[in-house]
């Protein structure tokens, strides 16, 4: 049996890891950042989030011969046909002369949503989780979460990352980034998807 008890993280983002290391940590499981084998990201050329989390995943288990865990995760709005959706990390990147970061993408996002009444801002987060035993896995363990909620008018709380100031969570009548680490970590869209991929690895 592959050793599952460290796993390369197919991501650089040290936000993104801590997130999945905390949910994680009661396994035992370590998970060690592509960045630490100097492996470029993947190039994300799939036409959907599971398409991407399984480039990734087997990207990084080729430059480290390990197994390889990938999330590639995004925001779906309603008012935008699921726009930013796979492109949710480089939004606003993907406008010439416009800044690749948070900040840009949540102005874009509040930009593109400014005459939209908040009954008509319905929102998701998606969370595809993809693990691989070792590059050519032919079936890769894939799960999926999805968070519910809306996008609000201005950017509240400094909790999180990404689009986490402007995610309205109707259970906690708050901003995500207003949320508790611990509690956000129990709901949240990628929380959901890890939670499943454990139910599924040897105890």
């Amino acid at each position: 049996m592959i050793p599952l008890d460290k796993i390369i993280l197919a991501s650089s983002n040290s936000a993104k890891l801590k997130e999945l290391q905390d949910i994680l940590a009661p396994r035992n499981i370590e998970l060690i950042p592509q960045s630490e084998f100097e492996i470029e990201d993947a190039v994300e050329d799939g036409l959907s989030f599971v398409e991407n989390a399984i480039i990734k995943a087997r990207h990084a288990s080729k430059h480290t011969g390990m197994a390889a865990l990938a999330d590639d995760s995004g925001l779906e709005v309603d008012a935008l046909n699921g726009e930013p959706g796979i492109f949710s990390a480089r939004y606003a990147g993907l406008n010439e002369g416009r800044e690749k970061n948070d900040a840009a993408n949540n102005a874009l996002l509040l930009a593109n949503l400014e005459q939209v009444a908040e009954a008509d801002r319905g929102a998701r987060f998606q969370c595809c989780i993809a693990l691989v035993r070792f590059p050519q896995d032919p079936m890769p363990l894939i799960c999926q979460g999805t968070w519910e909620g809306r996008i609000m008018f201005s950017e509240v709380g400094s909790n999180g990352f990404g689009y986490d100031p402007l995610f309205y969570v109707p259970s906690h009548e708050c901003a995500s980034a207003e949320l508790d680490p611990l509690v956000k970590n129990t709901i949240s869209h990628r929380s959901q998807a890890l939670q499943k991929l454990l139910a599924c690895l040897p105890a």
